[in-house]
């Protein structure tokens, strides 16, 4: 069920960064384009508003502009207001419970001039309620972090974002990783740059494993693989029985 504080990634609600952040706007679309994407939900930016009210975050944020240990133990130990807490569960429920990805979406990510790429948190294989919302609080209290408030004040945002939160259905995956659809070094649009590797695709996007890399081209008769280079595979993620992740 839908509310004020939930948005279903299938919904009818229209694709609004301000209200679901940049990963879950586009989540939303590629869902709408027909695309494979893991069931979920988002919690809005309304309940990032709530809870930094509720717990009067806005003076902690104050008296620390740059961020750091005391925001996110402020936010991490901050209590969720109960209608937040409702919703969240509720949606939680409606995914049948079980192992949830919880993605922070901020509202200043996936942008044409800013990615925001790895500046705020993920935590993979949540399970269980207490553990969800302990993770949904880290999302929040990672857009406090020092790396996050450097980076935004390096690309010029004056303005502070919110933070929205995507919860997905968790997927055990054999290998994950990136596509890119346009080549990132060159720019070139006829180029698909795929980097995967084995296990969960934390390994490749946090720079733990050197990725097996492939480049795509498109040609006059489709496309084909123009570069292929393999990884190195240092270490493997993988989802741990009872909740998060181990190395391997």
């Amino acid at each position: 069920m839908t509310s004020a504080y939930t948005r279903w990634l299938d919904g009818p609600e229209e694709a609004d960064i301000a209200l679901l952040g940049g990963k879950g706007a586009n989540l939303v679309r590629l869902v709408r384009m027909g695309l494979p994407v893991p069931p979920g939900f988002v919690v809005t930016t309304p309940a990032y508003d709530a809870f930094v009210a509720r717990n009067d975050l806005v003076s902690v944020i104050g008296d620390n502009p740059a961020g750091g240990a005391v925001v996110r133990t402020a936010f991490e130990r901050g209590a969720v207001p109960a209608e937040v807490e409702r919703a969240v569960l509720e949606a939680y429920r409606g995914l049948e419970g079980g192992a949830v990805a919880v993605r922070s979406s901020a509202t200043a990510e996936d942008l044409a001039d800013a990615a925001f790429a790895g500046q705020q948190e993920t935590f993979l294989n949540v399970i269980g309620e207490e553990a969800l919302l302990d993770a949904v609080r880290g999302c929040w209290a990672s857009l406090w972090s020092e790396r996050a408030i450097s980076y935004r004040a390096h690309r010029g945002f004056e303005e502070t974002p919110k933070l929205a939160v995507v919860v997905q259905r968790m997927v055990d995956a054999e290998v994950a990783g990136v596509a890119l659809t346009a080549n990132p070094v060159t720019g070139a649009r006829d180029e698909v740059v795929v980097e995967a590797s084995p296990g969960l695709g934390e390994a490749v996007v946090s720079g733990l494993a050197t990725p097996d890399h492939y480049v795509l081209r498109r040609g006059r008769l489709g496309w084909r693989i123009a570069e292929r280079r393999p990884g190195r595979r240092e270490v493997v993620i993988r989802q741990r029985a009872g909740g998060g992740t181990v190395q391997i």
